[in-house]
């Protein structure tokens, strides 16, 4: 394999059927949950993740009649915990196999939406490869994680989109929103994608407007039915799920589900460049005030976005989440599964040469080990190293920025088939 062939061209030549990499990615991920079970019992470090205990404690609350969020450190929807009650009723496993089938479906749809696209089956399940087998996706959900939940609800929802099925869509985004926050900032490229183009001809022969005129003009487009209809049920959903639970459990469902997420901060086991700035006004006034405007630069860029690339609502997507999780005020490895989930569906249209590739890569794993390594000094040595831990956060979204770009430079659209009319 050449240094300037497509980095995708090396997985697509493996002559293994679909079936056969599924089943290896399923086996190795079984493996991982019961290695998890062993290193548990003899080693000091544990496998499994602190949060899936936090899930399965507050499951059992549930089962008791109680609230979850009588287990402190929960803050999550307690949809997650009543999910996770067969951990108390059958076995403390049964949340790490819904994870890694999670894990799977998700696979399955980045399968059939790259079939779509026009792939052949073997094509696809070579692109499928990057999630089936990577070893993050696979070590974070054996481990008891549940961002493969939110995964496969994002990758739900595109894929009933493109099979033009605009209300189950709108059911899944809905869910997808309530477990976690950050699908929310999908809604503008979702609609705009949803809106019918206008002829080329039809844009010449406009006369100028003003600014409030295409505004204007703007809101009316959006009035259109797919949109309302997605936005609506997705509204409907999200509104009823979170009616319902704060009708049980009251003002701590919100205050833990959503209002806590807006407000958190994370100074220590955090890549984002923010939390220097926010340790350092911990005690000040001024706090709040600048985690807030903290999403400024992230909502000047999911809006240039949503407008340049909505077209193709998958690449908008993921780069969406990639801006997110990168200009975050709270960045943790586990956010990395947000978009690399939609990383499968992006790589045939980025042609990007494998040794460009691999640089990359090998920038983006340095960027998190130069910023490990204070960190770990700071957690276990008790040393005073936040400039460190900052100045190691700046080159990391430097290095994130520059992945982004190199991308963005990359991406070759396909010839726009006849666009779908969802109306």
């Amino acid at each position: 394999m050449g240094p300037n062939e497509h980095w995708g061209e090396g997985f697509l030549s493996l002559q293994v059927p679909p079936v056969g990499v599924f089943g290896v990615a399923f086996f190795v991920r079984v493996v991982l949950v019961f290695y998890g079970v062993f290193q548990d019992r003899i080693l000091l470090v544990r496998y499994t993740d602190i949060d899936y205990q936090v899930f399965t404690d507050a499951a059992r609350f549930i089962t008791e009649g109680r609230s979850p969020y009588l287990r402190a450190a929960y803050r999550y929807t307690p949809l997650l915990g009543w999910l996770l009650t067969p951990n108390i009723y059958l076995s403390a496993l049964f949340g790490k196999f819904v994870f890694i089938s999670c894990d799977l479906l998700t696979a399955f749809l980045l399968y059939r939406l790259l079939l779509l696209k026009g792939l052949g089956p073997r094509q696809a399940c070579g692109y499928c490869v990057f999630w089936l087998l990577n070893p993050f996706p696979m070590v974070v959900s054996s481990r008891g994680n549940a961002d493969s939940i939110i995964a496969f609800l994002v990758i739900m929802a595109l894929y009933l989109i493109e099979k033009r099925l605009v209300a189950c869509a709108a059911v899944f985004y809905g869910f997808a929103v309530h477990m976690k926050m950050y699908p929310v900032t999908f809604i503008l490229p979702i609609a705009l994608h949803l809106l019918p183009e206008r002829d080329n001809d039809q844009i010449l022969c406009q006369p100028p407007y003003s600014f409030q005129a295409r505004f204007n003009e703007f809101l009316q487009r959006l009035c259109n039915r797919a949109v309302l209809i997605f936005v609506a049920v997705a509204g409907l959903t999200f509104f009823v799920l979170s009616f319902g639970f704060y009708y049980k459990y009251g003002w701590e469902f919100l205050e833990h589900t959503y209002l806590y997420h807006l407000t958190r901060r994370d100074i220590r086991h955090n890549f984002s460049p923010y939390f220097y700035m926010l340790y350092l006004t911990a005690e000040s006034k001024w706090n709040f005030p600048l985690g807030i405007a903290a999403f400024l630069p992230q909502s000047i860029l999911l809006s240039a976005v949503s407008f340049a690339y909505h077209r193709d609502l998958v690449f908008c997507c993921f780069l969406h989440t990639s801006i997110f999780v990168t200009f975050n005020k709270v960045c943790t490895s586990q956010y990395f599964i947000w978009y690399l989930c939609l990383l499968p569906l992006v790589m045939p249209l980025v042609r990007m040469s494998w040794k460009r590739a691999v640089v990359l890569l090998m920038l983006w794993f340095i960027g998190q080990v130069l910023w490990l390594a204070p960190a770990y000094v700071l957690e276990f040595k008790g040393k005073n190293t936040f400039l460190y831990i900052w100045l190691a956060s700046l080159f990391f979204l430097l290095i994130n920025c520059s992945i982004l770009v190199q991308i963005i430079a990359h991406y070759k659209e396909e010839p726009l088939r006849e666009r779908l009319k969802y109306d």
